[in-house]
């Protein structure tokens, strides 16, 4: 094929879907909203809190709920997080724990259930539990207290003796203070640690250590649980969490309060047509943003402007309730249940800048990138929420949201008038060093939110490391100083994990993915050792970007897996983009 036909090819291909992009806007809110794989797990929580609250409006959700889960059951007899998931643990105890005790449950799920934890009998039940999550109870004591509440772990109040008694109490103390305390739980599971806490105290008799100062203090966390809750009722806009906190209130007795109604106002609200709940609402925020950066000029005006109007609108203005973020920064999405994060903020920041500047942005611009530098930690790195929770995994620093943050600092720092100077490149160097701390000895760097099931860790090297080393070109093109060692061993190695196909996988030798694939190219655009390389993976992705289906590679806390509709459209056509832009300023002849 002569090189010319081969390059308009390619450009056809980036128009299609810079065409299939703008396509997916949302025709109310102008923007992206994308859409989120239902989640076994989410549906199972839901439907277990509806049972519990027995309300007759509720008998067609639970039934419609029910047979999803049905439907969605793995061969094997076991549920994954999305019908594109290996069964595993959680999926599949919660989902068994959705179906009543009078209820024949699927076909193949004890059996499961059996070879996984040895009986279903609650101690092993239990064992198999607590020793695959270890020492976060951030979702093995929500997972133990559903099966408590379902009656699978036996007779009560003995059964409550296989739930970790979470310490609610400390729910009471200043926000401030809880990085200090070693709370068994991550910082935005709040909401978990007071409810799972409270059904638990309650239903065991206490089992008596602390039995008098949690009950004496059962009214004070409650007033915290209901001043931490969104308007709506769903804690981050999370069907698991809010489910579970709704389970364990009326597990408490507490039917009437009003945290309850407006958790289950909240599920009711969210389900879809066709039974299930996904396992957040949606990532509008953060699918807007990176769809800006993907299209760049290819955006119309019109959309540019809204899109600009909107992105300026969801900067948090107030110190959030729930985390007691300051003012500054951005979340996921615009509803009211999200808290601000780091990388979301990061996103937004740059989809500002390529957007152009004026006045307003600068200032939103100003105080985003100060809300970034205030969460940075002492180790150099970024966490997600909050600064200073660095014992638990998603807590801690991690490479490939401080990379983003790098990028959003390098971009904005000629253009922020008054500009802390000294803060911008203390902040810079100190997140440079924690990157430089955290690439392992090959070149790559692991990622805290995305992952991949085939990989025996379930870690996602190649995300982390096409994420870090695209952000910190960027960076670099911006006029940051990068130390060459850094990129060179993270090329390298993204070299190297390129299957025989053409794409890229997790890791080496996994299948390669869509989304892998393009973000592998889109870290690799400015390489000129990669030639060959970029040739062999654009023909994988021009082969495969409008066929393949959308692959389970992101997750939520304690490794609950998602995919987003969006996320191979967006990285695609980023990947097409820079392709074309570094071909064009090297020469290089695209495939």
């Amino acid at each position: 094929m002569p090189s010319s036909h081969a390059e308009t090819m390619f450009d056809a291909l980036h128009g299609r879907l810079c065409e299939q992009l703008l396509q997916a806007l949302s025709p109310v809110s102008g923007v992206w909203r994308g859409r989120l794989s239902n989640s076994a797990l989410s549906t199972a929580v839901a439907v277990l809190a509806l049972r519990l609250a027995d309300h007759e409006q509720d008998r067609t959700r639970i039934h419609a709920g029910l047979e999803w889960l049905r439907a969605d059951q793995n061969e094997d007899g076991g549920w994954g997080d999305t019908d594109r998931s290996a069964s595993n643990l959680a999926a599949t105890l919660l989902t068994w724990s959705a179906f009543p005790n009078n209820t024949p449950a699927p076909p193949g799920v004890e059996a499961w259930l059996e070879t996984r934890c040895g009986s279903t009998d609650s101690r092993d039940i239990s064992l198999s539990v607590l020793e695959h999550y270890g020492g976060d109870r951030t979702f093995s004591a929500p997972i133990l207290t559903a099966c408590a509440l379902a009656g699978r772990l036996g007779p009560e109040p003995d059964c409550w003796r296989e739930v970790p008694q979470l310490p609610f109490e400390l729910a009471v103390l200043p926000s401030r203070w809880f990085s200090r305390l070693g709370l068994p739980v991550v910082s935005y599971a709040l909401p978990a640690l007071i409810a799972i806490g409270l059904v638990r105290h309650r239903r065991s008799n206490g089992f008596k250590p602390w039995g008098l100062l949690r009950t004496g203090l059962t009214r004070t966390v409650l007033h915290r649980l209901r001043a931490i809750q969104p308007a709506h009722g769903g804690f981050l806009e999370a069907a698991p969490l809010t489910a579970f906190v709704a389970m364990s209130l009326l597990g408490c007795g507490f039917e009437d309060d009003p945290a309850t109604e407006k958790a289950l106002a909240f599920l009711r609200s969210s389900q879809r047509d066709d039974g299930g709940w996904p396992i957040d609402t949606d990532l509008a925020t953060w699918l807007t943003s990176l769809s800006i950066v993907a299209l760049e000029d290819d955006l119309p005006a019109n959309h540019a402007g809204a899109a600009r109007r909107w992105l300026l609108d969801q900067q948090y203005i107030r110190r959030h309730p729930y985390t007691n973020s300051p003012p500054g920064g951005w979340s996921w999405t615009d509803l009211p249940g999200a808290v601000p994060d780091a990388d979301d903020t990061s996103a937004a920041l740059i989809a500002l800048r390529r957007l152009g500047i004026d006045d307003e942005t600068q200032r939103a611009a100003q105080s985003g990138v100060g809300w970034l530098l205030g969460l940075q930690n002492r180790d150099g790195g970024m966490p997600t929420f909050c600064r200073g929770w660095g014992k638990l995994p998603f807590d801690r620093s991690c490479p490939d949201i401080t990379a983003h943050a790098v990028q959003a600092l390098a971009e904005w720092r000629e253009d922020l008038s008054g500009a802390p100077t000294k803060t911008f490149q203390s902040g810079l160097a100190k997140a440079l060093d924690y990157l430089a701390k955290t690439q392992r000895e090959d070149g790559a760097w692991i990622p805290l939110w995305f992952g991949n099931e085939g990989d025996p860790n379930h870690e996602n090297p190649l995300y982390g490391t096409a994420r870090v080393h695209a952000c910190l070109v960027d960076a670099q093109e911006a006029g940051t100083d990068m130390p060459t060692t850094l990129l060179d061993q993270s090329a390298n190695w993204l070299r190297s994990a390129q299957n025989p196909d053409g794409g890229w996988g997790g890791d080496r030798n996994l299948p390669s993915t869509v989304e892998e694939t393009a973000l592998a190219l889109a870290a690799l655009a400015d390489d000129p050792l990669a030639t060959n390389a970029l040739q062999h993976g654009a023909d994988w992705l021009s082969a495969h970007v409008e066929i393949d289906s959308p692959a389970p590679i992101g997750f939520y806390f304690a490794s609950l897996w998602y995919y987003e509709k969006l996320y191979p459209l967006i990285f695609a056509t980023n990947a097409t983009r820079r392709l074309k832009h570094h071909a064009g300023a090297s020469r290089r002849v695209l495939p």
